[in-house]
């Protein structure tokens, strides 16, 4: 800055807000990290119309996306800095100044941008949302934060851990009780040893992944095409959204491990003409969408049900891009399986569950959930599958799917759910998403069921296990022993 801008900024009677230009990017992030804090916001939702409305260019819209993202995921970790910074705990500090301080932190531990650049926007963005005195707050935790280097404060925060899941869910900032979840599902497999790099796999961003709608589109020239699905793949360059409302909704954004679930159902084995799909809890769409290609592709019908009607709306739209006639019923999905008894010979039961799967994308996710809402949730998760299994024609596949590698909502429910209905049975998903997938994949554990996950497979960590309901009467569970 010259000397005249420099008096600029600091003539008599320009406010503070004046005097200091913040740069767009962080005012953006600051303003998604807060509505996440505030309003429970979807950082993924959120971030995007921020952007526009912003009219960011396209590298400071690329910044605004590494700012949220990265102070989002590691929350945690930057939290302890803080606190040893600050000299006293996270939750004694305002809540607008402790979002300034996560981006400030963000920016002087995890990226190349200027100490100088990072203090001072975020002591401007400070005197936007706080006092005075919480102005010379700012600038004084983050001046401590940025004179040791992000090795040391590695040290001091690894120093504070009292035990290895501390140790992990500090460096890796995850809470403890995910960390453990994590642990025990990938010990089921024999795959212990890879939780460091499950936990590291969680931090990085994603790749935009899409599909093309079997039958109605192809890939884009210069796509790359995936390693495993057969209809996904990475676009060469240019704003992916760009590709999906230019293609009206035939090309999608979708995660590849979403994919293979949804194919692993309708290949199972071939299709028969006539045969009628159910989609139990199709929000937001996108598998409903991929669904309605195959079944339409086969000769199948589909019905999609999703209860929350703003949902319900959002799967329409999806099944838009498919000429194919899908009624969207807005049901409890607990009822359907006594409303509509043995009439669909495959369901697809994309459960309600903790979506810990995805934190690569959701980040906000894991700072919002808790071991109640795994209770919570497997207790819904089991009515469904009770309803599904009574909605199943005998001989009808059903693929139970959860985006979250937790045992208690993946290889639990499942080993309930054959405990307790006679004619059920597993009929080898780990071939079946073989024989799927364009590249053989490195599975472990049952063969029966199929974990994939961030760290080896670059999707999310969806849980996928088909069954097969017998002939006879398998629609009432048995009577409990217990």
């Amino acid at each position: 800055m010259n000397d005249r801008n420099r008096a600029q900024r600091n003539q008599p009677g320009r406010s503070a807000a004046e005097r200091t230009r913040v740069q767009p990017s962080r005012t953006v992030a600051l303003d998604v990290i807060s509505a996440v804090r505030e309003s429970d916001a979807y950082a993924n939702l959120l971030l995007p119309g921020r952007i526009a409305r912003a009219g960011l260019s396209p590298a400071d819209a690329a910044l605004a996306t590494e700012l949220t993202y990265g102070t989002l995921r590691m929350q945690g970790y930057y939290d302890r800095v803080i606190a040893r910074a600050a000299g006293r705990t996270v939750d004694k500090i305002d809540p607008p100044l402790l979002d300034v301080l996560r981006l400030g932190a963000h920016q002087l531990l995890s990226t190349r941008v200027a100490s100088h650049a990072a203090v001072n926007e975020s002591v401007a963005l400070a005197r936007q949302v706080g006092s005075r005195s919480g102005t010379g707050f700012v600038n004084g935790v983050l001046r401590e934060i940025g004179r040791s280097t992000p090795e040391e404060w590695r040290a001091r925060v690894l120093a504070d851990a009292k035990n290895e899941d501390e140790r992990y869910a500090a460096l890796s900032s995850h809470p403890a009780w995910i960390v453990r979840a994590f642990h025990r599902a990938l010990e089921s497999e024999g795959r212990g040893n890879e939780l460091e790099a499950l936990l590291e796999a969680d931090n990085i961003a994603p790749r935009v992944n899409l599909v093309a709608l079997p039958g109605l589109a192809d890939p884009p020239k210069g796509a790359r095409p995936d390693r495993f699905s057969p209809v996904g793949f990475t676009a060469g360059g240019g704003d992916p959204q760009g590709l999906v409302t230019g293609a009206e909704g035939r090309l999608r954004v979708q995660d590849e491990g979403s994919q293979l679930a949804a194919l692993a159902l309708t290949r199972a084995r071939p299709i028969l003409p006539g045969e009628r799909w159910l989609d139990l809890c199709a929000g937001p769409g996108g598998k409903a969408a991929l669904l309605a290609a195959e079944a339409l592709a086969g000769g199948a019908t589909l019905v999609a049900n999703e209860i929350v009607p703003a949902r319900a709306e959002l799967v329409r739209r999806a099944l838009a891009a498919v000429p194919l006639d899908v009624p969207v019923w807005e049901r409890d999905g607990l009822g359907i399986g006594a409303e509509e008894p043995e009439a669909f010979d495959r369901i697809l039961l994309d459960a309600p569950c903790t979506g810990l799967g995805a934190l690569r994308r959701r980040p906000e996710a894991r700072w919002r959930k808790t071991p109640r809402d795994v209770a919570e949730l497997t207790a819904l998760q089991t009515g469904l599958l009770d309803s599904a299994v009574a909605a199943l024609k005998p001989g009808g596949l059903l693929a139970y799917i959860t985006c979250s590698p937790h045992v208690a909502e993946t290889r639990a429910i499942v080993a309930d759910a054959l405990d307790r209905h006679r004619a059920l049975r597993p009929v080898g998903t780990a071939d079946i998403v073989q024989s799927v997938a364009e590249e053989r994949l490195d599975l472990a554990g049952d063969a029966d069921l199929v974990q994939l996950w961030p760290h080896r497979h670059l999707t999310d960590a969806m849980f996928i296990a088909v069954l097969e309901k017998a002939g006879g009467d398998a629609s009432a569970p048995e009577a409990s022993d217990q």
